[in-house]
């Protein structure tokens, strides 16, 4: 489904079939999402984020976003949080696979990659998936 889709900006995610979140990490341990761009990046270890988080916080974005957002046209509402990573950071992530009533602080999410318009894709988070 999203194979065909460019990255919304490179360097959010690995490669791989089961993608992991990018951030970098300075020598003193502190964890930076997304990897500063420049000088602010070039000496960080880029590191792999865990797949799995809890949700720290959530509204729904009802309006569309002010500039630089690059989404479709057509605006549609979209649920929104924090997602905490267990020993990690904190990441802001597109929510997606419920809905607003159905979210509680402190549910478990995993990392999906997910369509943002046809020809992009973006990172998102969702309820986790039990087999």
């Amino acid at each position: 489904m999203t194979k065909n889709l460019q990255p919304i900006a490179s360097g959010l995610w690995s490669d791989e079939a089961q993608p992991h979140l990018l951030a970098g990490q300075s020598t003193d341990g502190r964890i930076f999402f997304p990897i500063p761009e420049g000088d602010s990046g070039k000496n960080l270890e880029v590191i792999k984020l865990s797949r799995t988080g809890t949700l720290w916080s959530f509204t729904r974005q009802d309006f569309k976003p002010k500039p630089p957002y690059d989404g479709p046209e057509e605006f549609s509402p979209f649920l929104l949080g924090y997602v905490e990573l267990p020993g990690e950071i904190i990441v802001e992530s597109y929510i997606i696979g419920t809905t607003l009533e159905e979210l509680k602080i402190g549910m478990a999410l995993e990392f999906v990659i997910t369509p943002f318009d046809e020809k992009r894709s973006t990172y998102a988070f969702r309820p986790e998936q039990t087999l």
